[in-house]
C-alpha cells in the first residue's frame, strides 16, 4: 500500500531531518512510528502528506508511493484524493467554527449526501460530538477536539489514516476510548493506520508491526509483539530500566542496526 524507500528531508536545505528511512504499511494494518521528540516522526507524516513547503522543508532522496504511483510529484490535496488523510499533532481545528462546521470541513472533496452520511458515521463513533455540535470548537475539551479532528479525517473517506501523536495531552480514560475508536476503526472497517505516537506501551498494544526512529534513522523496526518484548525497548521506551540513566540504542554495543536500504 504505502511504501518509502530511502527517504531524506532536510529543512531550509542545512538540517537533516529524516535520513534513507524506509518503511511499509500494508493494507488493513495499523503501524506504529516510535521515538523521543525531534526523531522525525512528525516529519515523516508531512512529507508523505506534501506539506513540507511552509517549514522550508523538502525531499531531496528517495521514494514515496501508494499502491505504485509515486507521491512526489502530487499537489496535497490530490494526496487526499488518493485516500491518505494526515490528523496533526496538535488537533488543528478551526476554533471559532463550530464542530459540525469543522467535521464538514474534512468533506470539501465529497458530495453534500456523501457528506451527510458520514456525518452521521462520525456521530455514531464519538457520540459526544453529537452533542457538541452546535458548540464553538475552541471551547471543547483536549479529548472532544481530539474526537474532532479524527472526525474531520473521516469525512474524507481515507484508506490511509496518518495520526500525529492522538494521545498527546489527554486524560487516561479519554485516551482508551480514543484508541478503542482507532482499534475499531481497523478491525471493523479495515482502515489502514500510521500512527505516530509517544506512548509506545499503548501504540504496541494497537500496533502489527513498528519502527522506532532515532536523530531521523530507523533503528529498529519488526512485528509489534517482539518489539514490545525486546529488552533494549523494555529498558528505553517502555519504563522497565533497572537503572537510572537514559540510554539510546547507540550505546548498546550489541545492538545492530538493520540497514534494509543497503539490502
Amino acid at each position: 500500500m504505502l511504501a518509502l524507500t530511502n527517504v531524506q528531508v532536510m529543512y531550509d536545505r542545512a538540517i537533516e531531518a529524516v535520513r534513507d528511512v524506509s518503511l511499509d504499511v500494508a493494507p488493513g494494518q495499523i503501524v506504529a512510528l516510535l521515538g523521543s521528540n525531534g526523531a522525525g516522526k512528525s516529519t515523516l507524516l508531512k512529507a508523505i502528506s506534501n506539506v513540507l513547503y511552509p517549514e522550508e522543508g523538502e525531499i531531496l532522496h528517495g521514494e514515496i508511493s501508494l499502491g505504485g504511483d509515486s507521491l512526489l510529484v502530487m499537489p496535497a490535496d490530490e494526496i487526499v484524493r488518493k485516500g491518505i488523510v494526515h490528523v496533526p499533532e496538535g488537533r488543528r481545528l478551526f476554533p471559532l467554527m463550530t464542530v459540525e462546521e469543522n467535521l464538514t470541513m474534512g468533506g470539501y472533496l465529497q458530495s453534500r449526501g456523501d457528506v451527510s452520511a458520514a456525518l452521521d458515521r462520525v456521530y455514531k463513533l464519538f457520540p459526544r460530538l453529537k452533542e457538541r455540535r452546535k458548540y464553538t470548537a475552541g471551547y471543547l475539551s483536549g479529548g472532544e477536539q481530539q474526537m474532532a479532528a479524527i472526525g474531520r479525517a473521516m469525512l474524507s473517506k481515507p484508506k490511509l489514516l496518518m495520526l500525529d501523536e492522538p494521545s498527546l495531552g489527554l486524560a487516561p480514560q479519554i485516551i482508551e476510548q480514543i484508541f478503542e475508536t482507532i482499534v475499531s476503526l481497523n478491525h471493523e472497517e479495515g482502515l489502514s493506520i500510521l500512527l505516530v505516537e509517544q506512548n509506545a506501551s499503548l501504540a504496541l498494544r494497537v500496533a502489527s508491526y513498528a519502527y522506532i526512529i532515532e536523530n531521523g534513522r530507523v533503528v529498529l523496526d519488526g512485528e509489534a509483539k517482539n518489539i514490545a518484548g525486546n529488552d533494549d525497548v523494555k529498558e528505553f521506551y517502555l519504563g522497565y530500566s533497572e537503572g537510572g540513566d537514559r540510554k539510546n540504542f547507540r550505546d548498546v554495543k550489541h545492538y545492530k542496526r538493520r540497514k534494509r536500504w543497503l539490502s
